[in-house]
């Protein structure tokens, strides 16, 4: 039944092969189960509703992956959609519902994009020197939230920023995680970030910074919110949310699937199938109260394990069903920082890797992808940052008359960031 339903001879692999890669996937990615409630819970969302949000979102997305694309891709809240939905709570003064309702607009459309050809062809009008440049700039903006959440870098009024107080547990407990999970890294240890985790949380427990007071147990059912983004007019949040996901979640994508042989010829195989599955995982997780989901980079680890098909991905949501009954174990660990912030920091740090694939060498290429990279973290708003890789791309281009160069979606987008950042910017 197996061999038939997921072809399994026919892409080079046995049940047991693609068993095991779904539980080395699921011990790469497990980590968000933790630090999703952590980020979001901070924004006023009861920890349980993220909690049970995120093993929904992750059920719908990577079932519809399993099933109607074959792909061994987990889908999952993505980090850098929850790092900027806790920085428009904190600046805007706008309440968490009202954030999740721009959201959930903004999959609705995601969703109808993803049915179409509209999506695939997003895909091939973006620059690869831009593309590069928004993923290392995400991995920035999230390794600051984990600096800035564990005390190691502070605010400074004559410096902006500056370096915490090295001495405090929180902060020093956040350094020997990052050791940890680097040394794990370093030796090729299976699961690594989830490992260094759970030592981090070890150490913490004796040194008294962890309080568990229960380990298993159910979180209430998530219920859905009102929706009332019409009437406050954040169109421009709506906006964002689509644009960031739309990227974010295709060039991921692209990346795991390029590495499990799934791309041919340049085209993604069962494109619409894998792309319907992120959108209406996303639509999901705005619903029940967490943020727009991505297909997870984290995938890489089951595929290099030998996973090519869709039971990789069925076998590592078996285990995240399991999961829902630790909810008290999760909750304790997402209250410490010190657990939570060296996995944002290490994840951070792997999304750098594009940079080195970037022409630096044209000045029309380069350096739109280097507004990204700077926009995004220190202007705190993923969507700034790509907004001016947009713009600049277009006008440096035209103005080399390279017109060739620019797609003509590319117009279209350049355009409408200009309208949002000046008519529409929260």
């Amino acid at each position: 039944m197996l061999e038939r339903l997921f072809k399994l001879s026919e892409n080079n692999t046995d049940a047991r092969t693609e068993i095991v890669s779904g539980l080395i996937t699921f011990f790469s990615m497990s980590y968000i189960l933790v630090v999703n409630p952590a980020v979001l819970s901070a924004t006023g969302i009861p920890l349980d509703r993220v909690f049970t949000a995120t093993i929904i979102a992750i059920l719908v997305g990577t079932l519809i992956m399993a099933f109607g694309a074959n792909y061994p891709i987990v889908i999952a809240p993505g980090m850098g959609m929850n790092s900027y939905f806790a920085t428009l709570a904190a600046t805007t003064g706008y309440s968490y519902k009202t954030l999740l309702a721009t959201c959930f607009l903004g999959a609705i459309i995601f969703v109808v994009l993803s049915a179409t050809r509209f999506r695939e062809s997003l895909i091939d009008s973006i620059p690869s020197n831009l593309k590069y440049g928004i993923s290392a700039a995400i991995g920035l903006f999230i390794a600051f939230l984990g600096l800035k959440n564990s005390a190691i870098i502070v605010a400074n009024e004559h410096t902006i920023l500056s370096l915490g107080d090295l001495k405090n547990p929180v902060t020093y407990m956040t350094i020997f995680g990052i050791f940890v999970i680097l040394v794990l890294l370093a030796l090729e240890v299976k699961g690594a970030i989830f490992i260094g985790m759970a030592v981090t949380a070890l150490v913490c427990y004796f040194t008294g910074l962890l309080k568990i007071e229960k380990i298993f147990g159910i979180p209430h059912n998530p219920a859905t919110e009102s929706m009332n983004v019409i009437q406050l007019g954040l169109y421009g949040i709506v906006f964002t949310f689509l644009m960031v996901t739309l990227f974010d979640t295709t060039g991921t994508m692209l990346a795991v699937a390029t590495q499990a042989g799934l791309v041919k010829n340049g085209k993604l195989l069962r494109a619409k199938e894998a792309l319907l599955a992120d959108s209406l995982a996303t639509l999901t997780a705005s619903l029940f109260g967490s943020t727009p989901t991505s297909a997870y980079i984290e995938s890489s680890s089951g595929v290099a394990n030998g996973g090519r098909t869709g039971l990789t991905a069925l076998s590592t949501t078996f285990f995240v069903v399991i999961s829902i009954f630790f909810f008290p174990l999760a909750s304790s660990l997402a209250s410490v920082p010190s657990i939570t912030s060296p996995a944002l920091i290490i994840i951070g740090s792997f999304m750098m890797e594009s940079i080195a694939k970037i022409d630096w060498s044209d000045i029309t290429e380069a350096f739109p992808a280097f507004v990204t990279i700077i926009g995004i973290p220190l202007t705190g708003s993923i969507n700034d940052g790509i907004a001016f890789g947009f713009i600049f791309y277009v006008i440096l281009k035209l103005s080399k008359r390279q017109w060739k160069d620019i797609h003509p979606l590319m117009y279209i987008f350049a355009i409408l960031f200009v309208i949002q950042l000046l008519w529409l910017h929260i």
